[in-house]
């Protein structure tokens, strides 16, 4: 990892805030390897929990257990990183209300500064969608949402996005710069990048080899595709990023994000705006609370447009 970090900051310097996050498993972290992961310079760690309840562990096919995602989590919390996050999920297999409330409770106690919630779903060609388990109805999923939100708003965390919650200036930097349709780079296999060339007008989605073996042929390309995003696709693009996060927007954001007028869209911000679904405050948008609620209705509006 330290090799790995050192060759990237010679290509890119890094800032003096920079924020470094790596993905861990409960199952394979050690004081040890956080204390090397550390002093290569990860400021950040994202534990993989999904549920501190092992009946639910096993039917998601974690190959940890429940003592171990505590003690995950115990041990970043002693560290010194600058945060760290823990990935948890509701709408599990059977889940009712006092699970996955159970789950939440657990979260807070450990005290992780980011916790990101968000609902099962169903990927295709995965054990659950060749055999769908039994999930909550919406009715249960909707309890499950609203108690759990009062929770952690309760324990101080704050709803940024609609899966991340954070303490106060502890938000994910690469989900605010996603969300804000900010450029990333896709290094890896089967890694995806989105590149703006304003000299050009252009923004461009890469992918590379998504199968190892392909992506380690020499003589193969590492890119697999490079598209362009056209014109009459940015509203949607920018939008489906842009109404995921809670805060207010610039108006003159899109332009300067795409390099195309907001009068393109106006047809669906207009019909979002009599829907209720987002609010105008004069130099910005606000997506509203019901916006949040049906935000697949409100993003519907831009895909026609």
């Amino acid at each position: 990892m330290a090799r790995l970090l050192a060759g990237v900051e010679q290509q890119i310097p890094f800032s003096p805030d920079i924020e470094i996050t790596m993905e861990a498993n409960p199952g394979t972290v050690e004081t040890e390897r956080f204390s090397g992961f550390i002093a290569a310079g990860v400021n950040r760690i994202s534990i993989g929990v999904q549920s501190f309840q092992q009946p639910k562990l096993n039917l998601l096919g974690r190959i940890h257990g429940q003592d171990e995602a505590i003690n995950a989590a115990k041990l970043a919390s002693n560290s010194p990183l600058n945060s760290f996050n823990l990935d948890l999920m509701h709408g599990l297999p059977d889940q009712n209300l006092k699970d996955a409330l159970f789950d939440i409770s657990t979260a807070i106690d450990l005290a992780p500064p980011h916790l990101s919630w968000y609902q099962l779903t169903i990927e295709p060609n995965t054990q659950f969608a060749s055999k769908p388990p039994t999930l909550p109805d919406d009715d249960i999923l909707w309890d499950i949402y609203e108690q759990g939100h009062q929770l952690l708003t309760a324990a101080g965390y704050q709803q940024y996005e609609i899966s991340g919650y954070a303490k106060p200036g502890k938000q994910c930097q690469h989900n605010l710069n996603y969300r804000r349709f900010g450029d990333y780079l896709g290094i890896g296999c089967g890694a995806h990048g989105k590149i703006t060339l304003p000299a050009e007008n252009k923004i461009i989605r890469t992918t590379k080899v998504k199968h190892p073996n392909g992506y380690l042929d020499p003589k193969r390309d590492y890119l697999d595709q490079l598209t362009q995003v056209q014109a009459d696709e940015l509203p949607f693009e920018y939008m489906m990023n842009r109404l995921r996060l809670f805060e207010a927007f610039d108006k003159s954001e899109f332009s300067l994000r795409t390099g195309q007028p907001m009068s393109i869209m106006q047809t669906a911000l207009d019909a979002a705006l009599n829907k209720g679904l987002l609010v105008d405050l004069g130099e910005q948008w606000q997506v509203s609370p019901l916006g949040h609620r049906y935000l697949n209705e409100l993003l519907a509006l831009f895909m026609d447009d």
